[in-house]
Formats: C-alpha cells, structure tokens, sequence
C-alpha cells in the first residue's frame, strides 16, 4: 500500500462520483457499529492531513473531522446493540454502510469500501487496506471513528461507571472489571462473548 492513502483508486474506478466508506466500533462490547460514507468535491489534495485514522491522534482526528464536514459530501449510518445481536457484527457493519450511503446528499455513481466485501446491490470495489490506500476511505474511517467516540463520550456522561469515554467500549482489563462490579445495561452487544459469559451466569 501506498505511505500516505490518496486519489489512485478514484481515479482508476473511472467515475466522478466517487465515495468512499469505512466503519468503526466492530470490536467493543457496546455501543454501535458506525459506518460513513465520504464523498470529495474535488481532486486537490486536502491542506488538512487525512490518513488511516487508527495512525492519528485524537486531536489530529478532531481536526480532519472538522475539515472533511465542512469541504466533502458525508453520509453517517449506524446500527444499535440491538440489531448488532439480531444481525450479526458483519451484517450489521454492512446495513451501517448501506445507511451511510443513503444519508449522502449527492448519489455517487462508485464506492469504494474498506475491506474485502461490499453491501449488497453496491456498485463498488472493495479493497483490503483501504483506508490506508484511498483518501476517500481514509475519511470515511476519520468520520466513522470520530462520531463513534463522541457517541460513546456522550454516553458516558449518563454511564460514568464503565469508562466508555476512555475505552469506547472495548474490552480492556479495566472495562471488564467494571462490567463485573455494575453489571450490564441496555448498551451493551449480548451476543459477544464476555457479555454472554455475564447474562449466562
């Protein structure tokens, strides 16, 4: 993969309207699944860096989230706990993208999304890596990832006690303990393992 994601795989699709779509928050134990869908008004490189947002720091993030709000078409699309249970983690990701992509104010005529599938009936190419390799990816991921922190940061000012702010919801050591001293609460994903492990005993 390229060292820095940017314009190759947009150009070589052969489409104008290009978007591209990530998700974030498969692994964590609660809250949602978040996907976006990104689409760039024009070629010209952003002055603000936009990587593969797992390689930035949180103020870099907060920062490229800013700029791509305000200079690129979004789409944001999600899928609860809930439907995470009922779905699946995998089908739930790819309802999230399918959601994202129906909230974009413009149609894109192409997507590209990270990973190695696509949604059904997505007119797309699907490439592993890609948010480390298409800039419209690398958005998507900085979109997807920034909103689900501020999901979970909003829902730690009504949940204190798990420290969702701090670890968004992912299994740290720290995390399970609190889960085994509260309990759980309607936030959380029953069908992942640590969760079943609780409800179970």
């Amino acid at each position: 993969m390229k060292p820095v994601p940017d314009f190759s795989f947009e150009i070589e699709s052969g489409f104008k309207t290009i978007a591209g779509v990530d998700e974030a928050g498969r692994g964590p134990l609660c809250g949602p699944v978040v996907a976006a869908a990104v689409i760039f008004q024009t070629r010209d490189m952003p002055a603000s860096p936009i990587t593969d947002s797992k390689k930035m720091s949180a103020k870099q993030r907060a920062a490229a989230y800013d700029w791509i709000m305000a200079n690129c078409a979004v789409g944001i699309g999600q899928c609860s706990p809930a439907e995470i249970d009922d779905l699946n983690i995998l089908h739930a990701s790819m309802l999230a993208m399918t959601r994202a992509l129906a909230a974009l104010p413009l149609r894109p005529e192409f997507a590209l999304v990270d990973g190695n599938r696509l949604p059904p009936d997505v007119c797309g190419r699907a490439i592993i890596g890609g948010d480390a390799a298409s800039i419209s990816i690398a958005a998507a991921s900085i979109i997807a990832k920034e909103t689900r922190d501020r999901i979970m940061r909003e829902l730690s000012v009504r949940f204190p006690e798990y420290g969702w702010d701090k670890n968004a919801g992912y299994p740290t050591a720290s995390h399970l303990c609190q889960i085994e001293k509260y309990g759980i609460n309607e936030h959380y994903r029953k069908s992942y393992g640590p969760i079943k492990k609780i409800i179970n005993n």
